[in-house]
Order: C-alpha cells, then sequence, then structure tokens
C-alpha cells in the first residue's frame, strides 16, 4: 500500500529530467563518436572502427536485456551514473591508443548504451503525458545529436593540434562531470516503482509480435540504426578517403550533418505531432536517408563541396533525426508501467542493426569501398520504410 503511494505520488518537475537525460545520452554519444572522428589522426582503419561498433553495441545488445530491471531496481537516475562511470572506463581504455585497448573501449562502453534508452522512457514516460511524448521525446533524443555535433566540431581538432589521447581525455572529463550532476538530481527523482519481471531473449519476441505495430517498428528499425551507426562512425573516413575532404573538413560536414539531425529530432516531432501519425515520419525519414545514402555512394566524389555539403544535411536530418518520434511511438504502444520494458524489447532488434551494420561495411568496403558499403546500407533503409507501409496499409483494411 505504502508503495503504491509512492508510486502515485505527485510527479517531480519535468525539464530537470529532460535534460538530465538529454546530457546521458549526449555523454554516450560523443564517447561512441570519439574514435570515429580521431580515426585519421590515430591512423585506424575501418577494420578497428567496425570491430568498435561491433564490440559495444554486442555489450549494449546484452545490457539492455537487465537494462529495464536495473531501472526498476535502483532508479532512472542511478542507472545514469552509472553509465558515465562506464563512459569513463571506456574512454580511460581509449587512451592506451592500441586496437586491443580500442576493443575493451567498446566493450565498456557497450554497458552504458544498452541501459540508457530505458532509463530515460521510464522516467520521462512517467512524467509526460500521452499527446505530449512525441515531442518531449524528441527534445530528449537530441542528446545523441548534441554528442555528435560537439565531437565532430571539437575532437578533430585536439586530436591534430594535441593529440588523439588528449580528445578522449576531453570526453572523461565530461562523463565526470555529468555523473556528480546525475547524482545531485537523483533524490527528487526517488520512487518505489511497481515490481516488473526481467525480460529474456524470448520474453522480449512474444512481447514484440504479440503487437503488429511494434513489430514492424522492431523490424524498421534495424536497418535505420545500422544507417545510423555508419553515417556516424564511417563518414570522416570516407571523406578523407574518397571525397577529397581533409580531416577538420570531414569533421565539420560531419557536424552539419549532426545538427541537421538534432533539428530533425525537434522537426520531425513537431511533424508526428500536427500530423497525429509516427508512422507516416517514419516511412518519411526511411525513404529520405535511403535516397541520401545511394546518392553519396554513387555520386560522392562527382559532386561539388556545396551540393555535398547539402546532401549530407538531408542525410544527417533523416538517418540521425528518426529516434525520437520512434521512442515515443514504443512508449505509446507499451501497456501502463511497462514503458521500459517495452523500449527494451523493441531496442533488442535496433541494437541488432548497430552490431550487423559495421560488420556489412568491414566486409564490404575491401571489395566496393565505402561508397559502395553506403549504397547497400542505403538498399536496407529502403526495405525498412517498405515495412512500415506495408504494416500501415494492413491497419487501414
Amino acid at each position: 500500500m505504502i508503495a503504491a503511494k509512492q508510486a502515485s505520488a505527485p510527479a517531480a518537475p519535468l525539464w530537470p529530467a529532460v535534460a538530465a537525460m538529454t546530457a546521458l545520452q549526449a555523454l554516450v554519444s560523443l564517447a561512441l563518436f570519439a574514435p570515429g572522428v580521431v580515426a585519421p589522426r590515430a591512423g585506424l582503419g575501418i577494420e578497428q572502427l567496425s570491430l568498435f561498433s561491433t564490440a559495444a553495441f554486442t555489450i549494449s545488445l546484452v545490457s539492455s536485456f537487465w537494462g529495464g530491471t536495473l531501472v526498476q531496481r535502483v532508479g532512472s537516475l542511478r542507472v545514469a551514473a552509472l553509465c558515465a562511470v562506464a563512459v569513463c572506463a571506456g574512454m580511460s581504455l581509449a587512451l592506451f591508443e592500441g586496437g586491443w585497448a580500442l576493443l575493451g573501449a567498446g566493450l565498456m562502453l557497450g554497458l552504458a548504451v544498452g541501459p540508457e534508452t530505458p532509463a530515460s522512457s521510464a522516467l520521462l514516460g512517467r512524467l509526460v503525458p500521452a499527446e505530449k511524448r512525441a515531442m518531449v521525446f524528441s527534445i530528449r533524443q537530441t542528446g545523441s545529436q548534441i554528442g555528435a555535433v560537439v565531437g565532430s566540431l571539437l575532437l578533430p581538432p585536439i586530436a591534430v593540434l594535441l593529440a588523439p589521447s588528449s580528445a578522449y581525455a576531453a570526453v572523461i572529463v565530461c562523463a565526470a562531470i555529468a555523473f556528480a550532476g546525475f547524482e545531485r538530481l537523483r533524490p527528487a527523482y526517488a520512487i518505489t516503482p511497481p515490481a516488473m519481471p526481467r525480460l529474456g531473449l524470448f520474453d522480449r519476441l512474444r512481447l514484440i509480435s504479440a503487437d503488429r505495430r511494434m513489430a514492424a517498428l522492431a523490424v524498421a528499425s534495424i536497418p535505420f540504426s545500422g544507417m545510423q551507426v555508419i553515417l556516424n562512425t564511417c563518414f570522416v573516413s570516407f571523406g578523407t578517403a574518397e571525397l577529397g575532404l581533409s580531416h577538420v573538413e570531414a569533421g565539420w560536414v560531419l557536424a552539419s550533418a549532426q545538427g541537421a539531425g538534432l533539428m530533425g529530432r525537434l522537426g520531425w516531432g513537431v511533424v508526428a505531432t500536427r500530423l497525429r501519425s509516427a508512422r507516416t515520419v517514419l516511412v518519411m525519414a526511411g525513404v529520405g536517408m535511403a535516397v541520401c545514402a545511394l546518392l553519396l555512394g554513387l555520386c560522392g566524389p562527382l559532386l561539388s563541396r556545396s551540393i555535398l555539403v547539402l546532401l549530407t544535411i538531408v542525410f544527417g536530418l533523416t538517418a540521425s533525426g528518426w529516434n525520437g518520434v520512434f521512442i515515443a511511438e514504443i512508449a505509446n504502444l507499451a501497456k501502463p508501467g511497462r514503458v521500459a520494458e517495452a523500449t527494451g524489447a523493441v531496442l533488442t532488434a535496433s541494437f541488432l542493426g548497430l552490431v550487423a551494420a559495421p560488420l556489412l561495411v568491414a566486409l564490404l568496403t575491401p571489395r566496393v569501398g565505402l561508397g559502395g558499403s553506403f549504397v547497400a546500407l542505403g538498399l536496407t533503409a529502403a526495405a525498412g520504410a517498405a515495412v512500415l507501409l506495408m504494416e500501415r496499409s494492413h491497419a487501414r483494411k
């Protein structure tokens, strides 16, 4: 009875929670970006970057299994603080700059990537009414783009002027500051939530398959997530190797794309709210990222600098802008009190894309170059958009 009263107590202020969860995602994104944007200066090849990403997202797939349960036990803000610790540990390993150190960094970062979205969804899902979730969740999802923009703008110059290890050290300082902030906010949002069962792999599959709409979201998120991680991880290397850009120029172009992605996460949230159809927005994003990937892969080296920047901006708007609407739609489809579990279940599929895409790129790039890899990923994104269209058509019948 006491626990029930606690769970139904008046909600704590919304915007400090949104700021904290946005900062958490920005921190994790910054850490994931770091090796990719310093790669030319650090001498990292596509195979090493792919191994780093695969390690991070493989562990994140595993950690997402207990992310929702951990949130139920210790609360969203404590999970956020633990994610900051994992970022510190991962970037500390990256300081050694060896291949095995980078692999270890990826494994540690996976412990932060898996739980951070269920933690945010559980906290914000409790504080935000359903009709406002698309907008608020889109604001929170701008954290990924904030981290990406900061990483693209600041880390390449730090790596060039100082050393790659200095870029990793800067991320460690950010993680330490974030840890202190999360712990300071934690008491204000501490509740005793109702106990939830831990979901294993087959439980997650049953949860997803029980709702055709959620199943379509899960399937479409696989290629969408894969496209996003390759744009973020490999574009700087693609720009310097095949597009004729310098290291810093490639970072600036990627920052422009991620800035567009930040605006997209807000803009797509507004569009979804006005249209009252998250599916329509997700289809538009899927088609957009597919077209951009195909054009960049097939024609990128032939484009003028201004057209290349414009195309990359549209690419970022779509490939990095869809997540907020996606997470909000999961929260809307989830049963009351089960937002964290539903988010973790659907993200299991998303993480498969994050794991598979770097492996696919590592396999294809020696044979067809990074341009050919973008073409292949563009085709998979088009298939993801088709899945959402077919589900939408089925729902209308």
